[in-house]
């Protein structure tokens, strides 16, 4: 006899997943040992957000498909602001949930299917009949349609024995062939492309997703654009010369001031959004903008929307310009700026100056970051929680490509996720160290995580930006009029509770303090190391300020 639970786990296994995150209660417990016994590996979380956004941040770095599991009712509803991330952000992952028996809801039920379908999960309620065809499908769509998928297992379904399927095995999976653009835009974009004389080509995460790069270097060279990624696609560009780097709130001043010379910006797998946008001020109103998404909602920017693959489109556009003329002389960027010149120009934050203001007993955050750079990792996953603080990591620290960043919360505008999304990271690629940059706030909220993260064993290092303060709040409302009461706190001894749990830790005061990232580096980066970093207040960061000023115009 086969049940319902062994047929979810083997059609798991069968359908390519390797890897489950869950915390388990009555509603799912069996499922999970119906799980590991068919070989798939267990993270066990400390909250069942946590779970969510490891499989989540699992599939940001490559690792592919995850699964992630709750136990019925509180056990979900726990779950819905990661889910509501990983929807908005477009992360393939597939949640097994208990649900309530199928004779109806008990008094401790909640309509699981109308709260998952209202964040934009897609949900299907297992049955004997069928189950195991239902997951691999949960399973392919997931991978091809990059979203989350819930499979619901009722209290009195998980150990039925299944009913025979005709449809069990038989999906397919392989991923949906790349929508091709229209021609005739695309020939339009082309004859722009043939006359900028400033042409810049944007790429953001739906382009790394769609394995654009190659061929948007190649479009890049035949006009002579200069490339440019959207803070998720940082790293896309990485050692090319001709890269001037990130486009949006992050932008260094000079890389700006390069940006707003522009007089065609051709965006691929971007949502250009206000951010990418900085607020208006970052493109000349006067250029031509065309936008590449697969989006159902194009930018209000854009002069031109082509929904349509990043990579095909690239394609279409070299074969719409055709080759070089041979001899032509060249009038764009790159033959009046040579990339020596170019990396002068485009010079990043490490090169523009500011006046330390660290304290006896704190430190500036700009100080802290830069000082940091030397000692991180070269093959390194940098993720990121939400927050004020998350300026100073990305303006200085650099990553290998586009899944080398886990910004968590970034999508729905939430904090709290960055312990959690370290640990799925590590996991999905062991390969590289883990660096986290978390807050005060968000890292509180996300602490019991912490355990898990020092529990799993993996190498990582823990940067908390301890300002005593929800210091977007702070910097933004207290002007406003808000109660300095609600955003400021007493200092937190995160060293002493890192220590707790087993990691190493120390509080950073000054530059010196961060000797013990050499020590630790020296001795093979050995589990986790916290930095407890007591930063000075009032240090406002540049993207923070332009909010503050409002849009442009």
């Amino acid at each position: 006899m086969t049940t319902v639970v062994e047929a979810v786990a083997g059609a798991l296994v069968g359908a390519g997943v390797r890897h489950v995150f869950g915390l388990v209660g009555g509603g799912n417990v069996l499922a999970v040992a119906a799980m590991t016994s068919a070989g798939l590996h267990y993270t066990a979380a400390r909250h069942e957000s946590g779970a969510v956004v490891m499989a989540d941040a699992y599939h940001r770095v490559g690792g592919g498909v995850a699964v992630c599991t709750t136990t019925h009712g509180a056990g979900l509803t726990n779950a819905l602001t990661p889910l509501a991330e990983a929807v908005k952000h477009r992360s393939g992952l597939v949640l097994v949930s208990g649900a309530p028996a199928t004779g109806g809801p008990g008094a401790h039920d909640v309509d699981q299917v109308a709260l998952l379908t209202s964040l934009g999960v897609e949900v299907e309620v297992l049955s004997p009949d069928g189950a195991e065809a239902r997951t691999r499908a949960a399973v392919v769509r997931a991978r091809a349609e990059r979203r989350p998928v819930a499979l619901l297992l009722p209290t009195d379904v998980s150990g039925a024995e299944v009913g025979v399927s005709p449809e069990a095995g038989s999906e397919p999976l392989g991923a949906a062939p790349p929508v091709t653009p229209d021609a005739d835009r695309v020939m339009r974009i082309a004859a722009a492309l043939a006359t900028a004389r400033r042409p810049l080509v944007v790429a953001g995460l739906g382009a790394w997703r769609a394995g654009a790069r190659e061929v948007l270097e190649e479009l890049g060279t035949r006009v002579g654009a200069f490339l440019a990624t959207t803070v998720m696609g940082s790293g896309m560009f990485a050692g090319s010369p001709w890269s001037v780097g990130v486009c949006g709130g992050f932008s260094a001043p000079a890389t700006a001031r390069l940006i707003a010379e522009a007089d065609v910006v051709v965006a691929f797998g971007a949502s250009l959004d206000p951010f990418t946008l900085h607020g208006g001020r970052l493109i000349d109103p006067r250029a031509t903008v065309v936008q590449v998404t697969l989006a159902d909602t194009a930018s209000s920017r854009a002069d031109t929307v082509l929904r349509a693959d990043a990579a095909a489109t690239a394609r279409a556009l070299l074969a719409a310009l055709g080759p070089a003329t041979p001899g032509e002389p060249a009038d764009h960027w790159r033959s009046r700026i040579g990339p020596d010149r170019l990396r002068a120009l485009a010079r990043g934050w490490h090169a523009e100056p500011f006046q330390d203001r660290s304290e006896p007993r704190r430190i500036d955050p700009r100080s802290l970051t830069r000082a940091l750079v030397a000692l991180l990792p070269r093959e390194r996953t940098v993720v990121w929680d939400g927050g004020h603080f998350i300026a100073w990591p990305a303006q200085y620290w650099s990553v290998p490509d586009p899944h080398g960043l886990v910004f968590t919360g970034a999508a729905f505008q939430c904090i709290g996720l960055g312990f959690a999304g370290a640990v799925g990271a590590a996991v999905g690629r062991p390969d590289r160290v883990v660096v986290l940059a978390t807050g005060d706030g968000g890292g509180l909220m996300g602490l019991p995580e912490l355990e898990t993260l020092v529990r799993t064993g993996v190498s990582a290092l823990v940067v908390i930006y301890d300002d005593a303060s929800y210091g977007f709040e702070e910097h933004m409302y207290l002007p406003r009029g808000a109660d300095p009461a609600t955003v400021r706190f007493s200092d937190t001894d995160f060293a002493g509770i890192a220590r707790a749990l087993g990691a190493e830790a120390v509080t950073v005061r000054a530059p010196e303090d961060l000797a013990i990232v050499e020590r630790w580096t020296g001795h093979g980066r050995p589990g986790v190391l916290v930095l407890d970093c007591k930063l000075t207040g009032g240090v406002v960061a540049p993207f923070l300020e332009e909010l503050i000023r409002g849009p442009a115009g």
